[in-house]
């Protein structure tokens, strides 16, 4: 098998349910100050027998495609890293995948700085660990994957170099909800649990409203974002960071997105908001916020339920409620939001997390060696 990674302007990027994967997203790590590449993927047999083992091996998901948006991050010194976000799309069999990722990297060397350390991958596949029956508890719960030597050998199995590596830290949050939003309202909200549907309706009676504030309403919601930043002990991004979301433009993008700002108020006060973005069939709850008064009035669940209303009126198929611990384990720093967001019947979804094929071995090994001490999700 034979890859081509084959340059193209980011702006040209095929349209795609992955919001990291389009225009926008290349356009907005621009305006954040790093370099943004994209390229075309073509996967070529070698001779007729590979090419109908290729066909087999390689498909599409579903509103995917064969290109890649490809973040180049400074590492703080003369160096940097590649950071592929929720990609490549390009889907080989499970058990192949270490050798698509093996050929695919060895191919964009070439096409990287020469001080580029290392290519990390957010995999937007799901774990093959997730359709393990030994991975789950008696009451169906997943146990998440194996230790990482386990998934490392599972991984590497049939390359030449054994050279990927489990991330000490995932970018973006690998286990989700998605919840199926091309239903009518009616069946939306039957799939909800009792309570989550109660807070929907407690939230209306209370006097709760849903607006799109947009770029103007973003000083009222940075505000409910330092509130929940203080809240949990979360570090702060600065206002023009959450700007930069909606300054970018769509026009000359073949894969544009929508971008919402829609803020939950009572009594003319804002009580909670989310940062929605809408690409292709699917929309995505980037970033959320509430206030730490007036909890009762349930102003959380009233704008998620506009979202999923938006997301419904928009032709998407599946609302991203982006990031949950992967099992309800009380000791989890994010099983506050697992209960929060699965109470909105949707599905979970376990990705395969970040994983990192070194360039340059002894400069990732120092790297790699500094990043053990922290953890996190980065927004890509």
């Amino acid at each position: 098998m034979d890859v081509s990674v084959i340059p193209k302007k980011t702006r040209h990027l095929i349209p795609t349910p992955h919001l990291q994967q389009t225009a926008y997203w290349g356009r907005l790590k621009k305006q954040q100050g790093r370099q943004a590449r994209a390229f075309d993927l073509m996967v070529k047999p070698k001779d007729r027998a590979e090419n109908a083992q290729t066909e087999s091996m390689y498909a599409y998901p579903q509103g995917g495609s064969r290109d890649m948006l490809v973040v180049l991050r400074s590492l703080g010194t003369d160096s940097c890293m590649a950071y592929v976000p929720f990609g490549p799309e390009l889907l080989p069999d499970e058990e192949r995948r270490g050798f698509w990722l093996e050929n695919l990297s060895e191919e964009l060397r070439t096409q990287l700085p020469e001080n580029c350390v290392f290519i990390r991958y957010d995999l937007p596949w799901q774990s093959p660990w997730a359709d393990e029956p030994d991975r789950y508890t008696e009451d169906n719960q997943w146990m998440g994957a194996p230790k990482i030597r386990v998934q490392e050998m599972r991984m590497n199995f049939d390359t030449e170099h054994w050279n990927l590596r489990k991330a000490p830290t995932d970018l973006l949050p690998p286990d989700t909800v998605l919840v199926d939003v091309a239903s009518d309202r009616d069946r939306i909200l039957a799939r909800m649990k009792p309570k989550t549907r109660y807070n929907i309706g407690l939230s209306a009676r209370k006097g709760v409203t849903v607006r799109d504030a947009g770029m103007e309403g973003l000083a009222a919601w940075y505000d409910l974002y330092c509130q929940t930043a203080r809240r949990h002990n979360m570090s702060l991004n600065d206002m023009d960071y959450f700007a930069s979301v909606f300054q970018v433009k769509n026009r000359q993008c073949q894969s544009p997105a929508n971008v919402h700002l829609l803020l939950a108020e009572a009594e003319g006060k804002p009580l909670a908001g989310i940062i929605l973005a809408i690409s292709g069939s699917r929309a995505t709850y980037l970033y959320g916020a509430s206030s730490s008064v007036h909890k009762n009035r349930m102003a959380s669940y009233a704008v998620q339920w506009e979202a999923i209303s938006r997301a419904h009126k928009a032709g998407c198929r599946e609302y991203d409620l982006f990031g949950v611990s992967p099992y309800p384990d009380p000791e989890h720093p994010m099983y506050g939001l697992y209960r929060f967001k699965t109470g909105f019947g949707g599905w979970m979804l376990h990705r395969q997390g970040c994983w990192d094929y070194p360039l340059d071995e002894a400069a990732y090994d120092v790297y790699r060696a500094s990043e053990m001490a922290g953890s996190g999700f980065i927004m890509g």
